[in-house]
């Protein structure tokens, strides 16, 4: 016993970074009062109606348009956009060319831009009388007032999402490998689909998580080029704003969750699907 009273007392490991616990406060102080707060009240205002009012908010038929909509445009739209951000973010990184800069700091544009200018400019260019919209009704293609100008407006503003999340990941990737792939006699498509793919898919299904968020709730810009027509052309963020004006703020809440729940569960399959693929690519 006098060994084991003698024994040192083991010092408390110390972090080489000293101030956790204040920051970790801070840190669940401040996204309570961002994040936690605003969804409670937002849940506890959609409990005001009871479980068959909640249900019948939320399969109303008007309700059940917008969500396809909204869901399936911004599923669309970061798609889209995710195939066309890879090649924008290619062309930026490995080439060199005259107004590069210029380009570059062209995809910044929508995230400063209001929404309620890119509507507006969007529907300038968009409209049946507008410089693409005109040539385009020449032939038969309305790319205003519908889904189309819907899906339009989701890509601007949700294409830097992508391409900024997959520069820095291309401007990492060691070129040594794919050097290594065409010494060994691989071409350019395996090289690119076998080497570099597998390297770029978790920033890519980041890419297209932040593109498919934002585009999902975009309102500003869409309300300008859709005809808000309810049960056509009337997404969900305008048709919960429709309910905040009559004042029925449980239905709006329930509206709300409703969307919230579906964006939650489709943003779970993604991470799921890039923690599968990070975990494939280090074995």
């Amino acid at each position: 016993m006098l060994d084991a009273a003698l024994q040192p007392v083991p010092r408390k490991s110390r972090s080489i970074l000293p101030g956790f616990g204040l920051t970790m406060g801070y840190s669940l102080a401040y996204m309570s009062l961002l994040v936690l707060l605003p969804l409670a009240a937002l849940a506890l205002t959609a409990a005001k109606l009871s479980l068959p009012e909640f249900w019948d908010v939320l399969t109303h038929p008007r309700t059940l348009a917008a969500y396809r909509l909204s869901i399936g445009g911004a599923l669309i739209a970061a798609l889209l956009n995710t195939i066309f951000g890879v090649i924008i973010a290619w062309v930026l990184t490995r080439y060199t060319f005259p107004g590069r800069r210029i380009v570059d700091a062209l995809v910044d544009i929508p995230f400063a831009l209001p929404t309620a200018v890119a509507g507006i400019a969007l529907t300038a260019v968009y409209a049946p009388t507008g410089w693409l919209g005109k040539p385009l009704a020449s032939l038969g293609i309305q790319a205003a007032y519908n889904s189309t100008g819907i899906i339009i407006a989701m890509m601007l503003v949700s294409l830097p999402f992508v391409v900024r999340t997959l520069q820095p990941v291309l401007e990492e990737f060691d070129p040594e490998l794919e050097e290594a792939a065409d010494t060994l006699g691989a071409g350019r498509i395996s090289i690119f689909f076998r080497v570099v793919l597998p390297a770029l898919t978790p920033a890519i299904l980041t890419g297209f998580a932040l593109a498919f968020a934002k585009s999902i709730g975009e309102y500003g810009s869409i309300i300008f080029i859709s005809s808000n027509m309810p049960g056509k052309t009337e997404i969900a963020p305008l048709l919960i704003m429709k309910r905040l004006e009559a004042f029925n703020y449980p239905a709006a809440a329930a509206i709300a969750v409703g969307l919230l729940a579906v964006s939650f569960i489709l943003l779970l399959i993604i991470n799921l699907l890039q923690a599968w693929t990070r975990r494939s690519a280090s074995l």
